[in-house]
This record gives C-alpha cells, structure tokens and sequence, in this order.
C-alpha cells in the first residue's frame, strides 16, 4: 500500500488491526495532525514527515504519526482535537486559524505546533511571537500583510482591472482578517469590491452565479474549505472567464492564474524542526514563532492563455515558478 493511500485510510476513520497505545508505546513516541482535507495536505505532509526522518524520527520506528481530517467541515476540528486528547498523542500539529484555535481549547498540557497561522498574536494564540507562553507555538505567515502585493502583481496581467471579487470562507478569523486587508488594499487601488461569503461547499457555486458578471478578477482567500475545494473554484472561474489571485502555489497547481506567498511545504518542513525541539524536551512556550522570509510567485502560462490574458516578460522572469 502507498504511504498516501495510508494516510486516507486514517483520516477515513479506517479500522487498524492493532490500537493507537500498542502502536504508540512500539513507536515511542505519537504525533496528532490536524488536517482540512487530505488530498490538499498530500504534499504537505510529506513535506513533514520527510524533515522528521531527517532529523531522527522515522514513522514505525520510533514515532507514529496520527492523521484527521476535517474536510472543509471546521467543526470537525474540536472532535479531531478532543481524539488527540483522549488518545494522549504527545504532540498535536496543525494549521489555519480555526483549527489552531479548536486544539488549543481542547487541551492546555500537549504541546500544539501549528505550521501556518495568519497572526497568532492577534488571535490570542500566543503571547507574542518571542516568547508565545502557554503550550502553543508555531510559524506565522502574516497573509493579510501581504494582500496588497498580491493585488498590484494581479494588476500587471489583468490590465484595466476594475471590479475586484473576493472569495472568503468567514467562519475563521484569520480569513476575516486578510478579506479586510484585501478589501482596504483594493480601495487604495480605486478598485470596486463584490465580496462572497461562503461556509460551506453548497455556498461555492451560487456563489459564483451571483459575482458571473460583477467582477474582473477573484480574489481567494484560503481555508481548509477553500483547500479541500480548490480545483472546483478554479474550474468554475475558468469557466466564468475570471482571473484568480492565491496567496498558495499549490492552488495555481490547479488551475489558479497566479499566486504570491510562503511556500507551504517548506513551512511544514520548519514545523518539524519545532516538533523535534519538543520531542527531545523543549517546551512550546520558549520557542519563538517564526515567520517566513521567502515569498514565491507562482504564474499559471495556461491558465492566463485560456482566459487570453498575456503575462509581460518582466513578471515571468521575476516568477519563482512557471506553470506552462
């Protein structure tokens, strides 16, 4: 069996033939991931898990790695984290605003590593990104900072751009947040803005029979929603003729037209490194968050060809990755 076919089976709820404490107390130590959807996370995680080998935890021999999903549903997150607890993993990682926030309610005694977190200060998760305090830690991405960036690179390849859509799943805080930087950023730019709230996947496609027409360009903001239902967006903005801005490469992968921000799995590959302080006796609340300092542009070739757009040289050969 493939290691990402084993992975489905355990966010799928799959029974294994032998139970978590035997495997863990074979393993030595147990690792909860709270995850949105498993096919999205694919390459994060093995992002993670790699770095872990590589620094000394190698899953079966000394380690056990415990994966859930919450498939875009964010009220999974606090059944998945109150699991961790019961099962007593001895570290829990996950990422985005809701989750982070669902596992830190869930326990204040095992360590949390969250590998992305738009502003954890701001959201109460830690104290402040030098000393977090308290039993959480992790990498903070700053989205919301970095919507204006996005806005003005977008502006070079849709050109006359007027009407700015923004897409956003409003149940999490951190998506609240970068909505409203993206919203004050398109108004410096004197850009009209049709904001869609969605919160849930019946929401996505009346979502975009109410923007068909009102927009030039869509703005999406990610969550484990959005993630788990990235290529259905990017079909139907293809088919709607619209632009899409992301702030993850992974999502220009299927289909979305650009895309400027952290690289994720080399986030995931930092949240190991965090994992390994605390397996070996570190504790959260005297590891500093970091915060990434590399950005990639991602430009989907295709994807702007399709919609008859042309990217100028000078972006292209600024771009980090070109999607052809």
């Amino acid at each position: 069996m493939k290691r990402r076919e084993f992975i489905t089976l355990l966010g799928g709820g799959a029974v294994v033939a032998w139970p978590l404490a035997a495997r863990a107390q074979q393993a030595g130590k147990t690792i909860g991931v709270l995850g949105g959807d498993a096919s999205a996370w694919s390459t994060w995680t093995v992002a993670f898990a790699q770095r872990l080998s590589e620094v000394g935890w190698t899953e079966g021999r000394n380690v056990t790695i415990e994966y859930r999903w919450t498939e875009g549903r964010n009220e999974r997150a606090a059944e998945i984290a109150a699991e961790f607890v019961r099962l007593k993993v001895d570290v829990i990682v996950t990422a985005g605003t809701a989750n982070i926030i669902a596992a830190k309610q869930a326990t204040s005694a095992i360590p949390i590593v969250f590998a992305l977190a738009s502003d954890p200060v701001a959201d109460g998760l830690v104290a402040s990104l030098a000393r977090p305090g308290g039993n959480v830690t992790g990498l903070s991405i700053q989205q919301a900072e970095s919507a204006g960036k996005r806005l003005e690179l977008s502006r070079e390849i849709v050109v006359g751009l007027r009407r700015l859509g923004i897409l956003a799943n409003f149940g999490d805080p951190g998506v609240v947040r970068e909505a409203g930087e993206a919203q004050a950023a398109a108004g410096t730019l004197g850009l009209e803005v049709t904001t869609s709230k969605i919160r849930r996947v019946e929401d996505i496609a009346p979502a975009f029979d109410a923007l068909k027409g009102r927009i030039d360009e869509l703005y999406v903001v990610g969550d484990p929603l959005i993630a788990g239902n990235q290529a259905r967006i990017n079909t139907l903005a293809l088919a709607a003729r619209l632009p899409t801005i992301w702030s993850n490469g992974g999502n220009v992968r299927t289909g979305g037209l650009m895309s400027y921000g952290p690289d994720f799995p080399d986030l995931f590959r930092s949240g190991a490194n965090f994992v390994d302080k605390i397996l070996r006796g570190a504790k959260p609340a005297d590891i500093p968050v970091e915060q990434p300092t590399k950005f990639d542009l991602v430009i989907n070739q295709k994807t702007a060809r399709a919609l008859g757009l042309t990217v100028p040289q000078t972006l292209l050969v600024a771009a980090d990755e070109v999607i052809e």
